[in-house]
């Protein structure tokens, strides 16, 4: 028996990276799959994934055994998830997990922020975690169970230079879902967040995020592999991969947690516990 047999889980971006780990690790565990991603990537600096990468998700499911409806939809936009859950339940009755997962990052510095960056993100992030829980609490709620899972990131617990909307955004992520965990506990729902660290994605591994974090717009794979290494306390750690991601979102999609609800849970090899060190400091004159 699967950790998840019977079990239908709705994932947003699920086109690549931690959307598709725990897309494939739920259905590898029994559960059906509906999944989403915006497959554009419109004024980013790093490309979003594609149409082709959502049906590889998807094919990815089905070899697995299991059923999935994938789909394109923009987490911004109320009506396009809904869209998208409704085709959900009609191909399979049901919906017992939901992982709120969809997330961009984009860098910008407090007083140079445009109102386009800020919107983006904010927008993506914050309002997309929203909307999904607004689409599948009803749902949930007739059946009386449910799970909700937020990704929200260690910038969910401090911020960062250049980070403001990205941390400003995943703080909202973890309040969202520790009000979630307080309306809809007495409907046997419950609401949890991850919080990752620094993960091998293609949202990180791309020539902008990699010039942001080693300070260079040359840097290869191997530089930035090597850069974050400051980041983990346990060793042979680095960027962790998106199973690691997907493997703490089964636990918490499965009867293992629960009892557990409304926790935020670091995957980030110690990450959130090492010594903070000031990067930008002030010398008194001598």
């Amino acid at each position: 028996m699967g950790r998840l047999d019977g079990r239908v889980a709705f994932i947003t971006g699920g086109a690549r990276g931690q959307g598709r780990a725990i897309a494939l690790r739920f259905a590898g565990e029994g559960a059906d799959i509906i999944t989403c991603d915006v497959c554009e990537t419109g004024s980013l600096p790093y490309p979003l994934a594609t149409e082709a990468d959502l049906k590889e998700t998807a094919e990815g499911v089905r070899a697995a055994g299991r059923r999935c409806v994938a789909e394109v939809a923009d987490v911004r936009s109320q009506e396009s998830l809904d869209a998208v859950v409704a085709t959900g339940l009609e191909a399979f009755g049901r919906l017992d997990v939901a992982c709120a997962n969809a997330g961009i990052f984009w860098s910008a510095s407090l007083c140079e922020m445009t109102e386009e960056v800020w919107d983006t993100v904010i927008g993506v992030n914050l309002t997309g975690a929203w909307h999904t829980t607004k689409t599948v609490a009803p749902q949930m709620i007739d059946q009386q169970s449910g799970s909700l899972i937020y990704t929200v990131s260690t910038n969910g617990w401090h911020g960062g230079y250049s980070y403001s909307a990205y941390t400003a955004s995943k703080h909202g992520v973890a309040g969202l879902m520790k009000c979630a965990a307080l309306e809809l506990g007495r409907h046997n729902i419950r609401a949890n967040a991850l919080l990752p660290g620094a993960v091998n994605s293609p949202m990180m591994v791309n020539p902008y995020l990699k010039a942001f974090v080693t300070g260079s717009t040359d840097s290869s794979d191997e530089q930035l592999d090597h850069q974050v290494r400051h980041n983990t306390i346990l060793p042979g750690r680095r960027m962790l991969p998106p199973e690691a991601v997907a493997d703490a979102a089964l636990w918490l999609a499965s009867d293992e947690s629960q009892h557990v609800t409304g926790a935020e849970i670091t995957v980030d090899a110690g990450h959130t516990r090492l010594p903070h060190y000031n990067w930008d400091p002030l010398d008194e004159p001598i």
